[in-house]
């Protein structure tokens, strides 16, 4: 019975770190670009966009296309980002029963 009570321990542990984590990751500033970082988004670490800055020299009107194309890669090179972080935040959070999970079951992340 002491290795199921510790067990259990451990697990409610976990839940508190990750939920604890989970509240640092809206803290968090990942800043995607594109073009050189002439187009930068910023999210958060839950993946909510904070901010959009664009170089003026984009704001032809014969380059709206471009630009389009241009604020999509950058939202996506921010979402990779935070995913990574995230990631390695939640994982970090878990802790030692990360592994542990049961077939078909993950962490929220």
């Amino acid at each position: 019975m002491k290795d199921i009570s510790g067990l259990m321990k451990q697990a409610k542990e976990m839940q508190e770190n990750l939920a604890k984590a989970q509240e640092k990751l809206a803290e968090i500033e990942v800043v995607g670009e594109s073009a050189g970082g002439m187009v930068c988004v910023t999210l958060n670490g839950k993946g909510q966009a904070k901010a959009v800055k664009i170089e003026p020299t984009f704001l032809v009107p014969s380059e709206v296309e471009v630009l389009e194309d241009l604020i999509v890669a950058a939202v996506n090179d921010a979402k990779r980002k935070v995913d990574r972080v995230a990631g390695q935040q939640m994982a970090d959070a878990a802790g030692p029963l990360a592994g542990m999970m049961p077939p078909g079951m993950k962490l929220p992340f």
